[in-house]
């Protein structure tokens, strides 16, 4: 069950994610609109790799937390400490898993 202050975590979390989300899109558009000559276009390929990682990372917190299943580690289903999640918002694992994984 849900307390209050489980629910205003989340969406506090929810709201995190949604900012970040918006702030990487932003850079998406940035890396990819960018027509000038860059001095490094692998470099280039590798930001927008890393931010399209980012993306996925997240959308696929926001989707957790609609279908209700966020903050439940996907490989044992144990509780991912509140902690965890405020600095790692996307976490999918808790971290005995994640350090098996």
């Amino acid at each position: 069950m849900t307390t209050p202050t489980d629910s205003a975590r989340i969406d506090a979390l929810r709201a995190t994610l949604t900012s970040e989300f918006e702030a990487h899109t932003a850079r998406l558009t940035q890396l990819t609109a960018d027509t000038g000559d860059p001095s490094d276009p692998h470099t280039q390929a590798a930001l927008i790799a890393t931010v399209r990682q980012s993306l996925e990372q997240i959308t696929d917190a926001l989707r957790r937390i609609t279908e209700d299943t966020y903050g439940a580690c996907e490989r044992c289903g144990s509780t991912i400490p509140a902690e965890r999640l405020e600095i790692l918002p996307h976490a999918r694992f808790c971290v005995p898993c994640q350090r098996k994984h």
